[in-house]
């Protein structure tokens, strides 16, 4: 007789969080870590996976994500990539905002991954490239707190996006209102930060413990490091205060120049996310197996990137106790990994290149258990425009995706590589700070 439902034999486990990191076996029942031992007699279960020579990690937690297709300008499908990376829990990040956020709430009742969402302060949400703010009668605190309270667990907080862009002349008025729904709520506020006005200490001075800013490697003029490439005195008083700073990649704040200079000074950054959407998903972020695979290169160690992409948006999101760890009874949120070793040329936001010597590649990824079936992209919106280049990847991408699994996996060391190289960036912008993709 059986006793499990599925076993993972012979990888390496890697939990940093729950202090557990060498070979073993785990074991899976009723959708929860039942065991992780040493070795589990493979006759104990139903289905066994051979993982030898693989990392298994906790399911990720991506912070930052665009997973509302169809109704906003940035939106892709979950379910579409969640099979092919070990993301297990998506947290939108104000696509949303009290106009549209119950139907998000309701798609997001369909997806085969966990899903939660920061409700945006603008009541249209991410309807349009950008300047949601400008319209001051849209950000109602009493509304945002109306449409959110009803939503319950599902609400992560509250999230404005702070630039010269959106902000237009209201300067830091939308973030006020924006915390004022937060502190009304009891959830922390997700800020947004690119090119200002307004100034980064304008935007940090009012933030507390558990409020997170996002998109902390800006290359933007509201970025961390001053002229010397040193923290900014603000940046270092948020982090007395407890404020969290979260990656955000996107399509316009990754540099690997900032970075490195975080990473290597300050231990930044507390959180790794993608900033998924129509724009990045296409290079030069893709996914956050490889975001995790630039902040290897740029001097974190693995169980650091592990942390910053499983337990700490967990504790972040006052979910610790449920994901981003493989304790026996959490559920069975997992992902399978290989770290492949060679050269992997991998670029910024600015094309800037940095050549890795480790990429992290999903080959497996279950939530409760489950394995997530794989699942083709459907073709970009109309209004994403893309390079020649650009379509060359893309199309690479989307033949690799309807291979069958066995075929991808053979494949793999040579083809990831190969879509790094080859990454372009949509048109519209040169760098960050430049047409719509500079809002993420």
């Amino acid at each position: 007789m059986t006793h499990y439902d599925l076993l993972i034999r012979g990888a390496e486990v890697l939990d940093p969080s729950a202090g557990i990191a060498g070979q073993q076996d785990l074991a899976v029942r009723n959708g929860r870590v039942a065991a992780i031992e040493p070795a589990i007699a493979p006759e104990m279960a139903r289905i066994v996976i051979d993982a030898g020579g693989q990392y298994l990690l906790p399911g990720l937690v991506d912070l930052h994500t665009h997973i509302y297709p169809e109704a906003t300008f940035w939106g892709i499908d979950p379910a579409e990539v969640a099979w092919r990376t070990g993301v297990t829990t998506w947290v939108d990040a104000g696509s949303a905002g009290a106009y549209n956020f119950r139907g998000l709430r309701q798609r997001s009742g369909s997806c085969p991954v966990r899903c939660s969402a920061f409700i945006n302060i603008s009541a249209i949400g991410l309807t349009a490239p950008t300047g949601e703010l400008r319209h001051l009668d849209l950000c109602d605190p009493a509304m945002c707190e109306q449409i959110a309270g009803a939503a319950g667990s599902f609400v992560a907080g509250v999230k404005v996006r702070i630039d010269r862009r959106n902000v237009g002349p209201h300067g830091t008025e939308p973030l006020r209102r924006a915390l004022g729904a937060a502190r009304a709520l009891a959830k922390p506020l997700m800020v947004h930060i690119g090119d200002g006005p307004p100034a980064l200490a304008d935007v940090l001075q009012p933030l507390a413990e558990g409020d997170i800013v996002t998109h902390c490697t800006t290359p933007g003029n509201m970025g961390l490091l001053d002229h010397r490439g040193a923290l900014k005195p603000c940046v270092r008083a948020a982090l007395d205060r407890g404020v969290v700073f979260d990656v955000g990649h996107g399509y316009g704040a990754f540099s690997f120049r900032v970075a490195e200079a975080i990473v290597n000074t300050a231990g930044l950054p507390h959180v790794i996310s993608t900033d998924i959407h129509q724009l990045s998903i296409r290079g030069p972020m893709f996914d956050l197996p490889t975001c995790m695979s630039k902040f290897l290169a740029v001097g974190m160690s693995l169980a650091d990137v592990v942390l910053a992409t499983t337990a700490v948006p967990a504790q972040v999101l006052g979910l610790a106790d449920e994901i981003g760890s493989l304790q026996v009874g959490r559920p069975a949120d997992l992902g399978l990994f290989q770290l492949t070793t060679g050269e992997f040329t991998l670029y910024d936001v600015d094309l800037s290149a940095r050549v890795a010597d480790r990429l992290l590649q999903n080959t497996l990824t279950l939530v409760g258990g489950v394995p997530l079936a794989a699942a083709a992209a459907e073709p970009p919106p109309p209004w994403v425009e893309r390079t020649a280049a650009e379509t060359r990847v893309e199309s690479g991408l989307m033949s690799a995706l309807r291979q069958p699994r066995a075929a991808r996996l053979g494949s793999a060391s040579g083809f990831m590589p190969r879509l790094a190289r080859s990454a372009g960036r949509p048109a519209g912008g040169s760098g960050a700070g430049q047409g719509a993709g500079d809002e993420h």
